[in-house]
């Protein structure tokens, strides 16, 4: 199934691609090479080393190129706020015992775009596969590690620019 990124998320992950293209893989060349000067490869782990790096960088450059490929660009333009989809911002309050607990807002983005950290929420992630579809005032249910976690939608908005 294609990843629907957003133009930025589709950039930069070109961006990264590039890098490990000419750069990263450059390193990982170099390391191998003087590697091979210390000798006997058979006991020579800086050389087992350079060499699964090579190959995790190579497999992450299999698996950019395959999403950059297959990618589906969102029409940012097209986006709107009757339930919530990939690009919105959304208002959330988690429901404990009864109780409405404080806001939160997330940004849904797509798996290669998610960012937890800066509130940037993956579609497939628990709460944001819950919400997906969803509108304003309806009460979700996430599967979470931590067990079945109950939401209400307070809002749906789109964002203002790239945070």
């Amino acid at each position: 199934m294609a990843e629907k990124l957003t133009r930025d998320e589709y950039q930069k992950l070109q961006k990264k691609l590039e890098e490990l293209k000419t750069v990263t893989r450059k390193e990982v060349s170099e390391k191998i090479k003087v590697a091979l000067g210390f000798g006997d490869l058979s006991e020579n782990s800086e050389y087992d080393s350079a060499k699964n790096e090579q190959a995790m960088v190579e497999a992450q450059i299999l698996q950019y190129e395959k999403i950059l490929s297959e990618a589906e660009i969102l029409d940012e333009s097209s986006l709107n706020i009757s339930c919530v989809e990939i690009g919105n911002i959304v208002r959330i309050a988690e429901i404990c015992k009864g109780k409405k607990m404080p806001a939160e807002e997330y940004w849904i983005k797509s798996s290669t775009g998610a960012n937890p950290e800066q509130q940037m929420i993956s579609n497939e992630s628990p709460i944001g596969k819950a919400l997906m579809g969803h509108k304003v005032g309806d009460v979700v249910y996430a599967e979470t590690p931590g067990g079945q976690i109950a939401f209400e939608i307070l809002e749906i908005s789109l964002p203002k620019a790239e945070k």
